[in-house]
């Protein structure tokens, strides 16, 4: 507490922290307020008996946006469309040479960067708001046949009901691109931070009404350990030992020190977990817009067989399948952003070599070599993280419209690694500062 109460003595860093907190309250005030055109009562009524997680098919998004999809707010989108779209914006930069160009370019490249990544996310949540509108308009948002718009809507309702969650999501990006700038930490991590903290009180409600105490009290210990877990490999690496030889530069000499690369076992973070989560439920949301409310979709293979596995999370097709794409993702993700080449040449460059290990291609092939073995057990640990709600469906442990989102390791391992990345940030300020830091 004495840390916390120096910080806040702090002028300047008292400052950013009173608006991350004000720009954070702005935004879960507009994740209240209802879109235009959308019956705000029979929304709350709806989402009451259904224990506000809906049919549990936009469970990601939705716990991001801290309940405000389902409510059809102004927010409704959320953040997602700028995280998929930075997260494409990266993965082009291997595929499309002007990106990579921009990316070595350093801040002038990253601001070009960054314009690009704005105008993706514009297209992206025109895309979802449009798709979102087009199932509440079929009545098959929070269920077959249930009304959640005002009935004497046309096509300049829905028109606007669009563009009003476009600007939402637009309006989000900005607030999180102010916080990163003025305020403390990464402005779009805490505003996923804040949406799913929002969802654990009202998740745990429906855990302790529906399976009681005894389960309640068991999963409230299972979250305890699994905190535990997530800090723990969260902040393990692997630090492969790097020597620098001595080199003249002029008078002055340089080099002859001792160091270290580290690599983390989680490199990839919670990117494959959002890349498998759209790739489960984007076939769902087609295949509802594509097929009409009325007489429901044709009994054909794709019916019977795929969409019954991704529109059950319990079912162990839907574990399986949600497990291995987290895996292929992780793979992909990392293959993307680690290039073991560049850092070999790099440390040769610069006259680091590996103890051991001859520099150039041998000093690439054993640090990809390394993180392999860390990928692997990176993409397990994040694969069993993730479907560890899904297993608790299936065991029971609430039910798919009280599910466990907001106590599931995907949220878990979200708020511990914004809350360590910004208590990590505070500190450095801290220190700059003179004073003693929040972590002893």
């Amino acid at each position: 507490m004495s840390a916390i109460i120096q910080a806040l003595k702090d002028a300047d860093l008292r400052k950013k922290i009173l608006i991350t907190i004000a720009l954070i309250i702005l935004y879960r005030i507009g994740a209240q307020i209802p879109a235009p055109g959308v019956d705000y009562a029979a929304i709350q009524g709806r989402l009451d008996s259904l224990g506000e997680e809906g049919d549990n098919l936009f469970s990601i998004i939705n716990l991001f946006s801290g309940g405000a999809l389902l409510q059809l707010s102004i927010f409704a989108i959320g953040i997602m469309p700028y995280i998929t779209a930075a997260i494409i914006t990266q993965l082009l930069t291997v595929v499309i040479p002007k990106f990579e160009e921009l990316k070595k370019e350093g801040q002038s490249g990253q601001a070009k960067m960054t314009q690009y990544t704005r105008y993706l996310t514009l297209g992206l949540a025109l895309l979802q708001s449009a798709g979102i509108v087009a199932l509440a308009d079929r009545e098959q948002l929070l269920g077959q046949g249930f009304p959640v718009l005002v009935e004497d809507r046309n096509l300049f309702d829905l028109i606007v009901i669009v563009i009003t969650m476009t600007s939402g999501a637009i309006l989000i990006m900005w607030l999180g691109e102010i916080i990163t700038e003025k305020g403390v930490g990464n402005g779009m991590s805490l505003l996923i931070f804040a949406g799913i903290a929002t969802r654990i009180p009202t998740d745990g409600a429906n855990i302790l009404s529906q399976s009681g105490g005894l389960v309640f009290a068991i999963v409230a210990v299972a979250v305890v350990l699994l905190i535990v877990g997530v800090v723990f490999v969260e902040q393990g690496q692997r630090r492969v030992p790097v020597q620098y030889a001595k080199r003249m530069v002029g008078r002055r000499q340089y080099g002859g020190s001792s160091t270290y690369l580290p690599l983390k076992v989680n490199q990839a973070g919670v990117i494959p977990v959002i890349f498998a989560s759209s790739m489960m439920y984007v076939p769902v949301l087609i295949t509802q817009i594509v097929y009409s409310d009325q007489g429901g979709p044709p009994d054909n293979w794709w019916q019977r067989n795929v969409m019954t596995w991704l529109e059950t999370p319990s079912s162990w097709q839907y574990i399986l399948l949600y497990f291995v794409l987290i895996i292929f993702f992780s793979y992909f993700y990392v293959s993307v952003q680690y290039d073991p080449n560049d850092q070999a040449e790099n440390m040769k460059k610069y006259g680091g070599f590996i103890p051991g290990i001859r520099p150039g291609r041998p000093t690439a092939m054993y640090l990809g070599y390394v993180m392999n073995r860390l990928l692997f057990v990176g993409s397990i640990y994040l694969g069993v993280i993730a479907v560890l709600p899904n297993i608790a469906l299936d065991l029971g442990v609430g039910t798919q419209a009280g599910g466990m989102t907001a106590f599931g390791g995907t949220a878990i391992l979200i708020l511990v690694s914004v809350a360590l990345t910004t208590v990590k940030q505070i500190e450095s300020q801290l220190l700059q500062s003179n004073y003693e830091g929040l972590l002893k």
